[in-house]
């Protein structure tokens, strides 16, 4: 009888998921789309600037909904050719366009005093102690052609950064916040290089370590 095997212990992270990059795609599902995902705003002036001159979106399609007190705004980085002239053609680009977002605005919102909503990240916002709450949602991303580039970009157009590329530990990415406080991660569309200095002044050999953001 061949001697058992000691169990080896798995290690913390080590969960195998290669198997699920080389699954056929069901027939059922073939067509299926990515198509957005939701955050509520309290300004959506405010907010359309930000996605559509900030991060370069469009606006593809909108609906208000004035029975129900909110609207809504579909953006994306498209090229504005491709967005047709009626409701109707909009609509039928938007549910075709991977990866938009889709900014919810409830009336009244916009004259509350401070940031209404939770984002998820460490937050207090909205919760009924006070307390902080670790949160679910942590971030939306986009990628670019070259991270400090960018993040120069942000910051001579004020916007307010939770990560410069060299702060923290993980080195060349960055995450700028929306007008309500979402996280925008900022990644390289090719390797992750480091520069000597990001836009704040901060070295490649400084900043802290790694922080986990929900608690």
């Amino acid at each position: 009888m061949a001697a058992q095997e000691e169990a080896v212990p798995a290690q913390a992270g080590s969960f195998d998921a290669s198997s699920y990059m080389t699954k056929e795609r069901d027939d059922a599902t073939k067509d299926y789309v990515m198509q957005q995902v939701m955050v509520r705003v309290k300004d959506p002036k405010a907010s359309l600037d930000f996605y559509c001159k900030t991060l370069g979106f469009n606006l593809i399609m909108y609906r208000e909904f004035p029975q129900w007190e909110f609207n809504v705004y579909f953006v994306a980085p498209i090229d504005p050719s491709l967005i047709p002239g009626t409701p109707e053609e909009q609509w039928a680009v938007c549910m075709n366009t991977p990866g938009c977002v889709e900014l919810t605005w409830n009336y009244g919102s916009e004259t509350e005093e401070g940031r209404v909503y939770n984002t998820g990240n460490s937050d207090a916002t909205g919760s009924s102690d006070g307390e902080k709450v670790r949160g679910g949602f942590g971030h939306l991303g986009i990628t670019v052609p070259d991270v400090y580039e960018a993040c120069q970009r942000f910051q001579d157009l004020g916007c307010e950064f939770s990560k410069t590329p060299n702060g923290g530990g993980m080195k060349g990415l960055a995450f700028v916040k929306d007008p309500d406080g979402y996280l925008i991660e900022i990644l390289p569309q090719g390797p992750m290089i480091t520069k000597e200095v990001d836009c704040a002044g901060v070295r490649a050999d400084g900043g802290e370590g790694y922080k986990d953001n929900s608690k």
